[in-house]
C-alpha cells in the first residue's frame, strides 16, 4: 500500500494509544456522510490533499476508514477485510455472515458506508483484525462514482480473499489456517 496510507493508518493507531476522545469523534462520524462531521476534521484533514474537494472519493476514503479504525482499531497488514470476514465467518459456521458478505460486496456507492460498519462490528465482536491501509486503498477505488469497473474488480478480489479464508483448513500440526485446494479437496 501507499505510504500515505501507511501514514495515515500509524496516526490513527497513535491516536488510539493516547487519545480516547479522538476516536469517539471518529466513531461518531460514522453517523454522518464521510467527511460531513466537522469534529472529525482535526484527526482527517490533514492527511486530505489540497486539490481535494469535499466530495472526493479520497477524502471520503479517508474519513470513512478513520470511523472504522476507531470502531475497531485492530490493524493487522496483510489481512484484507474480506479475508478477515472469511475468517469470522469460518469460526462460527455462520451462513448469514456470508449473506452479508454477499450483501457488502453487493452495495453501492450510496450504502457502502451502512454495511462496512456492519462488518467491522463482526470482526470486533471477534476481536479479528484487518488490513485498515488496504480498506483505505480500496475505498478510495470503491467511492468513485463513475468506475463500476474498479468497484467490480474490487468485488471479484474481495470475493476471493472471503472463500479463501472462508473455506481455509487449519494445519493441526502449527495451527496456522491454510487454504484448501484443488489437490488437497480431492484426496
Amino acid at each position: 500500500m501507499s505510504e500515505h496510507a501507511e501514514s495515515f493508518i500509524a496516526h490513527l493507531h497513535g491516536l488510539a494509544e493516547r487519545d480516547r476522545g479522538a476516536l469517539a469523534h471518529l466513531r461518531r462520524s460514522l453517523a454522518f456522510s464521510p467527511g460531513a462531521y466537522p469534529h472529525a476534521y482535526p484527526y482527517v484533514e490533514r492527511f486530505v490533499g489540497a486539490d481535494k474537494h469535499a466530495n472526493d472519493p479520497w477524502r471520503k476514503a479517508l474519513y470513512l476508514t478513520a470511523g472504522l479504525f476507531a470502531f475497531h482499531p485492530e490493524h493487522r497488514q496483510g489481512k484484507s477485510l474480506a479475508a478477515a470476514l472469511g475468517q469470522v465467518a469460518r469460526s462460527r459456521a455462520s451462513d448469514s455472515i456470508e449473506q452479508r458478505f454477499i450483501a457488502l460486496i453487493s452495495a453501492e456507492v450510496e450504502t457502502i458506508p451502512h454495511m462496512l460498519r456492519q462488518a467491522v462490528s463482526l470482526l470486533s465482536a471477534d476481536d479479528v483484525p484487518c488490513d485498515f491501509s488496504r480498506l483505505l486503498h480500496d475505498l478510495g477505488i470503491w467511492l468513485r462514482p463513475h468506475d463500476p469497473e474498479g468497484r467490480d474488480r474490487l468485488r471479484q478480489r474481495w470475493a476471493r480473499d472471503f472463500y479463501r479464508a472462508y473455506d481455509a483448513v487449519q494445519d493441526p500440526a502449527d495451527g496456522s489456517d491454510r487454504a484448501t485446494t484443488d489437490t488437497q479437496s480431492s484426496i
